[in-house]
C-alpha cells in the first residue's frame, strides 16, 4: 500500500482512482488466481486427465445456458450506473428481479436437454447439481455496481473470500478421498461463496438491498437495449465452451482434459487486459460525455495498452508453455503442452475482443455485434467439426484462433458501422507499444 501511495500521490483524483482499481483488482485477481490453479492442480492430478475431462464437460455445458440468465445485461449495467448512479436502485432492483426470472427459465432448459440428450446417469446428476449456480448469478449485478463507480476493493475481497474457503473445501474432499461429483458440487458452492461476499459489501459499504425497487419501463429498457448482446453473448458462449463438448463427443474425455488444462492456463493469463478494460471503461464513458476529442484521444490509448499487454503475456506463455505443464499437473498431461503453445495467441486475440467489445457498446452500436459473433459461431462450429476428427486437440486449439480472428478482424470488414475499428486496430498494432512503455507518464499527464 506504501508503494501504491508513493506511485499516485501527484495523481489526479480520477486518475489516482483508476490506478488505485488496477492494484486492487491485480493484487485480488493475482491471490486469488494463484490460489485456484494450485488447488486446481492438486484437484487435476488426483482425478487424473479422463475425470478432469467429465469434469470440464460438465461445467462447459451449464456455461453454454447461462448466457441466457445473464441476457447481455452486464455491460449495459456497468454503462448505465456510471451514466446514472445517482438512479442506482432502480437499476439495481429491476437488474436482480429480471435475474432471477432467467435463472429459473435457464434452470429448466438444463434440465429439459439433459434429460433428452444426456445418456450417462452420473454425468446428468453432475450437470444438474452444477447447474444449481444459476440461482446466485443474480447478485453479480453488485458485481458490476462496483465496477461501475471504480472501487474493485470490495470485489476483490469477496473473491480473494471465495478462493480462500473455496479451496479449504476442496483439499477436504481430497484429504477424504471423495468422488468426482463432489468436486462438482464444491465448483457450484464457489458461486454461493462469492455472491454471498458481494451482498456482504454492499450492505456494508453502500446500503441495503431493500431499497432496491422494480420499474417496468426499466426492464423494458435494459432487456431492449441487452437483447442484441443477448444473441452476441450466445454467439460467443458457442465458440469458447462448444469445442469443449464437440472434443468430448468426437474424441474422449481424455483429450478434453488435456484441452481444458491448456485453456486454463489461457484464461488466467488474460486476467490483466480484462482488469485494465473493466477499469477504463467507466473512465471513457464518462469522457464521452463531456469531451468527444479527448475520448478518441482515450479509446485509442486504452486498445493500444490491452492489445500490446497481451501480446507480452502472449510471448511469455508460449515461452514457459513446457515448464508450466509438466512442472505443475505433471507429465500425465504432458500432451497439453503443444496445444497451449498455439492457445498463447488467444491472448493476443482476446484482448482486441474486450477492448474494441467496449468501445462498440459505448458508441451504442452494440445491435450490430450478433452479426460479428455469429460470424464467430458459425466459423467455430463448422472448423471444429472438420478439423477436429483429423487433428485432434490441436485442431481445436487452431480453430480458437481462426474464430477469434474472424470474429474481431474480418467482421469489421462486413459491417459497415465496424469499420472504424479497423483503423484503431492497425493503430494499436503499430505504434500501441508506446502506451505501454510510458504508461506511467501516460497516467500523470
Amino acid at each position: 500500500m506504501k508503494l501504491l501511495n508513493n506511485f499516485t500521490d501527484n495523481l489526479s483524483p480520477t486518475k489516482k482512482k483508476v490506478v488505485s482499481n488496477i492494484y486492487w483488482a491485480t493484487t485480488g485477481k493475482f491471490v486469488t488466481m494463484t490460489g485456484a490453479l494450485f488447488v486446481g492442480i492438486l484437484v487435476a492430478r488426483y482425478l487424473g486427465p479422463e475425470k478432469y475431462g467429465i469434469m470440464n464437460y460438465v461445467i462447459s455445458y451449464v456455461a453454454i445456458f447461462m448466457v441466457i440468465s445473464n441476457f447481455g445485461l452486464d455491460n449495459i449495467e456497468i454503462r448505465e450506473l456510471s451514466k446514472n448512479n445517482e438512479n442506482k436502485n432502480v437499476i439495481l432492483g429491476t437488474s436482480f428481479r429480471l435475474r432471477f426470472v432467467l435463472a429459473f427459465i435457464v434452470y429448466l432448459l438444463i434440465l429439459i436437454t439433459t434429460l433428452v440428450f444426456e445418456s450417462d446417469l452420473n454425468t446428468k446428476i453432475m450437470i444438474l447439481s452444477y447447474g444449481l449456480c444459476v440461482f446466485v448469478q443474480p447478485f453479480n449485478i453488485i458485481r458490476n455496481y462496483f465496477t461501475s463507480i471504480v472501487q474493485n476493493e470490495y470485489i476483490v475481497k469477496s473473491e480473494i473470500l471465495r478462493t480462500i474457503l473455496g479451496g479449504a473445501i476442496k483439499i477436504l474432499l481430497l484429504l477424504g478421498n471423495a468422488n468426482l461429483i463432489w468436486f462438482v458440487l464444491a465448483a457450484s458452492f464457489d458461486f454461493v461463496l462469492v455472491s454471498s461476499g458481494y451482498f456482504l459489501a454492499y450492505t456494508k459499504k453502500t446500503g441495503k438491498l431493500k431499497s432496491w425497487f422494480f420499474d417496468s419501463a426499466m426492464a423494458k429498457y435494459l432487456l431492449k437495449e441487452s437483447f442484441p448482446l443477448l444473441l452476441s453473448g450466445a454467439a460467443i458462449i458457442v465458440y469458447q465452451q462448444i469445442d469443449h463438448v464437440i472434443i468430448k463427443n468426437l474424441i474422449d474425455n481424455e483429450a478434453l482434459g488435456y484441452y481444458a488444462t491448456a485453456n486454463k492456463f489461457v484464461n488466467i493469463f488474460i486476467f490483466l487486459p480484462l482488469i485494465i478494460t473493466q477499469t477504463l471503461t467507466p473512465i471513457i464513458i464518462r469522457k464521452k460525455e463531456k469531451n468527444i476529442n479527448e475520448y478518441i484521444r482515450d479509446r485509442q490509448k486504452m486498445v493500444n495498452l490491452i492489445l500490446w499487454s497481451g501480446i507480452i503475456l502472449a510471448i511469455f506463455v508460449s515461452l514457459t508453455s513446457y515448464y508450466v505443464i509438466i512442472y505443475s499437473f505433471g507429465s500425465e498431461y504432458e500432451p497439453a503442452i503443444p496445444v497451449l503453445k498455439v492457445l498463447s495467441i488467444k491472448i493476443v486475440l482476446m484482448t482486441l475482443s474486450f477492448s474494441t467489445g467496449q468501445i462498440i457498446i459505448i458508441e451504442g452500436l452494440q445491435k450490430w455485434a450478433i452479426f460479428r459473433d455469429l460470424i464467430g459461431g458459425v466459423v467455430c462450429v463448422s472448423f471444429n467439426i472438420l478439423l477436429i476428427p483429423h487433428l485432434g486437440i490441436i485442431g481445436a486449439a487452431y480453430v480458437s484462433l481462426i474464430t477469434l480472428v474472424a470474429t474481431n478482424i474480418l467482421s469489421c470488414l462486413v459491417i459497415k458501422p465496424y469499420f472504424f475499428l479497423l483503423d484503431i486496430i492497425w493503430k494499436s498494432v503499430i505504434l500501441g507499444w508506446k502506451d505501454v512503455w510510458y504508461f506511467k507518464k501516460y497516467i500523470t499527464q
